[in-house]
């Protein structure tokens, strides 16, 4: 009897275990399906690390001091025949940060909608140009061949999936061949699916090995494709046999400079979110803007190939496939009409943008729920913002010059 009854309460404590377990599961899905309403957007975006899983990235090294020269922004740029006010963009944008850099010295900084320079904003996409920075330390230090190489060559547990006879600059260019859907707006799209998973603690790994559906073969054509940059952080972890969470800190963040801790949301088994899971401060992310700017270099310190700066930045990447007229390197962005400028974006209105030739680095962080549905329209918000970032630097130069 007494058996039994022991038996019986390590089923009872088991159920318990697993209840809890999945109940935590529940109540961040039901915190993530409420994480874009308007009432919420601003305070979740800069607490992720409350609402997901997260590991935090301790600040560790000699911190950069920021010289601070602030001046007052232009008051209108010219975009699409109009004369548009700054001010009023910035509110419609629903920015939470903005910071100018000009030859190192930041000579706006501001924050809105009641957050400040603490805030750990988080990055979305801007994440995907930052695997690209360790990507190129991967190669230069031998750990990655060649990114000709088949993923299938570092990640075998990919044979079977639409990654197998993919190379890593096919990844890196967003041109795997995946057939994935993308749409934020389409609840049963593939990213809102991963989304999902993520959540409830699901493996992204497993996630990237089920896309079985190719769209198109290898290398033909360019199709923004999220989890395409989780393949490429598995390549990393087998490639230099450590964790997306400590390659990062090893080789970027405790050498430029941060000037606080940052978190990398997780999935349930302990994987960066590597596509989107960065959280950091808008001075941190306008430090690896100056970081690329100054072509790798803190000073006379190399922290990125200075190669692999200029060859990731190109516009690079085959065609996009459904005609976006944006450029792409190796997971960053190059404008229409480019002058050497190059830019990483996240949604919601996530952006670092980095013009060397006016020596300007522009971060702004937002949450604006409309970002989206709007950036399909052809003179969307993304082409808006580079004219205003543009006139940002021009007005810049102009002041320096006088």
């Amino acid at each position: 009897m007494k058996i039994f009854a022991s038996g019986l309460i390590g089923i009872v404590i088991l159920a318990l275990l697993f209840t809890a377990i999945k109940w935590k599961g529940i109540n961040r899905l039901l915190k993530v399906n409420s994480l874009f309403e308007e009432d919420k957007i601003v305070h979740n975006f800069s607490n992720m690390k409350d609402l997901l899983y997260a590991d935090k990235l301790p600040v560790s090294g000699t911190k950069h001091i920021w010289p601070v020269n602030l001046q007052p922004l232009p008051e209108a740029f010219s975009f699409s025949n109009q004369s548009l006010n700054i001010e009023d963009i910035l509110k419609e944008t629903k920015t939470t940060a903005l910071i100018v850099v000009k030859d190192g010295t930041i000579v706006f900084e501001d924050y809105y909608l009641g957050t400040d320079v603490d805030d750990k904003r988080i990055s979305w996409s801007i994440s995907k140009s930052f695997i690209s920075s360790l990507v190129g330390i991967a190669v230069q230090d031998g750990d990655i061949k060649n990114i000709d190489d088949q993923v299938t060559d570092y990640v075998p547990a990919l044979k079977g999936s639409v990654y197998e006879g993919a190379t890593l600059r096919n990844v890196l260019h967003m041109a795997s061949g995946a057939e994935f859907n993308e749409d934020y707006l389409d609840k049963n799209s593939d990213i809102n699916k991963m989304g999902r998973a993520l959540a409830m603690g699901g493996s992204l790994d497993d996630f990237a090995a089920n896309v079985k559906t190719r769209a198109r073969e290898p290398g033909d054509a360019r199709q923004y494709c999220s989890i395409d940059t989780h393949v490429i952080s598995m390549v990393l972890r087998a490639a230099t046999g450590q964790t997306i969470q400590d390659y990062f800190v090893e080789n970027l963040w405790s050498k430029i400079g941060a000037g606080a801790d940052a978190w990398y949301t997780t999935d349930g088994d302990g994987t960066a979110f590597a596509l989107g899971g960065l959280n950091m401060r808008t001075r941190d992310y306008a430090l690896f803007g100056e970081l690329m700017r100054n072509n790798g270099f803190r000073g006379n310190v190399e922290i990125i190939p200075a190669a692999w700066v200029a060859e990731s930045t190109a516009d690079s990447a085959p065609s996009d496939a459904e005609g976006n007229p944006l450029g792409y390197g190796y997971q960053w962005w190059t404008p229409e009409r480019a002058d050497g400028e190059f830019f990483a974006i996240g949604i919601y209105g996530q952006y670092v943008y980095i013009n060397p030739k006016a020596g300007i680095v522009i971060a702004k962080n937002s949450a604006h729920r409309e970002f989206m549905a709007i950036d399909k329209e052809p003179q969307g918000h993304i082409a808006r913002n580079m004219e205003m970032f543009r006139s940002i630097a021009e007005h810049y130069s102009d002041w320096q010059r006088k």
